[in-house]
């Protein structure tokens, strides 16, 4: 069943153009390959939400509004908003170094190429900055273009990169295992994936005395009424958790990643990820986007300044930095199905900085490798989110978000 909320009609989507969404998500999941998924999309204070197919991919109880979904790497721009309330607060400074409360990384030594063994290295030219962890270009992070390589087997073998929250160390054997490995890059060299957000949530924890999600939790979520988002699922609540699915990349067969009881994430985890550990729904996603969009404000109330948001949803990236992360999305579109073409990175998220789609510049937002995508666009101001738990080991998943957006933008009534 899909179901549709409209508040108001002004500015918003077209019936016809909402139609026809609902027709192409429910086609991918009567395809076979998408058990079930949830979506909101809103625009001029109209809101729609679809709910469509079931919980497991052989039945089960049917996706609803209110299903809690892994949301994997879309945490990325959620948990980035920590570090802009410390930003805000003066209590860091983007050219501060970090080496006060992350001594583990200080006087880092740098590999003399990406393949060179780990002891071939040379000392990096300067010390890393908030400002590097919080551009994602402090020297370290997944290079899926560099699997096989000493420095990324380290990574995996060391539990500094892992798919599963319950598997990494607490946070600080964590940084103890990060601080044994050399960097790839200079500080401030290159954009590199998924580390640098881990390296905020301990950052924001030892700044704060609290930890990353408490601080999450009063500075974020509690005053944007996000009540179902955090790093795991109470006991109360895990019903609403769908299986997650890694499908063989060979066959398409459904292979479970992850359960709902008894399962990664029914348990509070010993290491809280910035990078990829939040578990939400589209209603709490919606809240937080939404606040972007009205410049940092939520019912009223200020969550971060202007200034903050329009930072973090800016291209702060040189062109030097960026390279390669466009290589990466340009030349390996087998590996992203296509992800991650839109030409900029603010903090924690992609930004549009050419029309490479259908989305105008500007657009900001991320997607996540268990099927989820949260994108905001302050031209035609409309947010969506589209969750499903089927893992991108398939282009299923990828291409359901792709058809997702362009039906979205034709939706548009005016």
């Amino acid at each position: 069943m899909s179901k549709t909320t409209l508040t108001d009609q002004h500015g918003g989507f077209s019936e016809a153009g909402l139609s026809r969404l609902h027709d192409v998500l429910a086609r991918h999941v009567d395809s076979g390959k998408i058990p079930g998924l949830v979506a909101l999309v809103s625009r001029g204070g109209q809101t729609h939400v679809e709910a469509l197919g079931t919980m497991r991919h052989d039945g089960g109880a049917p996706m609803r509004r209110d299903t809690i979904f892994r949301m994997a790497s879309t945490s990325k721009p959620v948990t980035m908003a920590a570090a802009m309330v410390l930003l805000d607060e003066c209590r860091i400074r983007l050219d501060d170094l970090v080496e006060p409360w992350l001594p583990e990384l200080a006087d880092r030594q740098v590999l003399k190429q990406i393949d060179s063994p780990l002891d071939d290295t040379v000392p990096a030219r300067r010390p890393i900055t908030v400002r590097d962890v919080l551009t994602s270009t402090f020297g370290l992070g997944v290079d899926l273009t560099s699997m096989g390589t000493p420095i990324m087997d380290a990574i995996f073998e060391r539990g500094v990169f892992s798919q599963s929250a319950q598997e990494a160390p607490g946070p600080d054997e964590w940084m103890r295992r990060l601080g044994t490995l050399p960097l790839m890059h200079q500080p401030g060299e290159r954009w590199q994936y998924q580390i640098s957000n881990d390296v905020l949530g301990v950052l924001v924890a030892r700044v704060t005395g609290q930890s990353f999600e408490a601080f999450l939790r009063e500075r974020i979520f509690d005053p944007l009424g996000m009540k179902d988002t955090g790093f795991h699922v109470p006991a109360d609540k895990i019903d609403r958790l769908p299986t997650s699915y890694v499908p063989d990349p060979q066959t398409g067969e459904f292979t479970v990643w992850d359960e709902a009881a008894g399962g990664q994430y029914s348990q509070p985890p010993t290491f809280q990820s910035g990078g990829g550990g939040l578990v939400s729904t589209v209603d709490d996603y919606h809240a937080y986007f939404q606040m972007l969009l009205n410049g940092g404000t939520h019912a009223g109330e200020r969550i971060l300044s202007r200034p903050a948001v329009e930072l973090m949803t800016t291209n702060c990236l040189t062109p030097e930095q960026n390279a390669a992360r466009s290589a990466m999305a340009r030349d390996n579109v087998h590996i992203s199905f296509g992800q991650g073409q839109h030409g900029g990175w603010g903090y924690g998220m992609a930004v549009r900085t050419y029309r490479g789609d259908y989305a105008p510049i500007g657009q900001f937002g991320w997607d996540g490798g268990t099927g989820t995508t949260t994108y905001a666009d302050p031209h035609n101001q409309l947010a969506g989110t589209l969750l499903t738990q089927v893992g991108m080991s398939t282009p299923d998943s990828a291409r359901l978000i792709h058809d997702f957006w362009t039906t979205l933008y034709q939706a548009i009534d005016n």
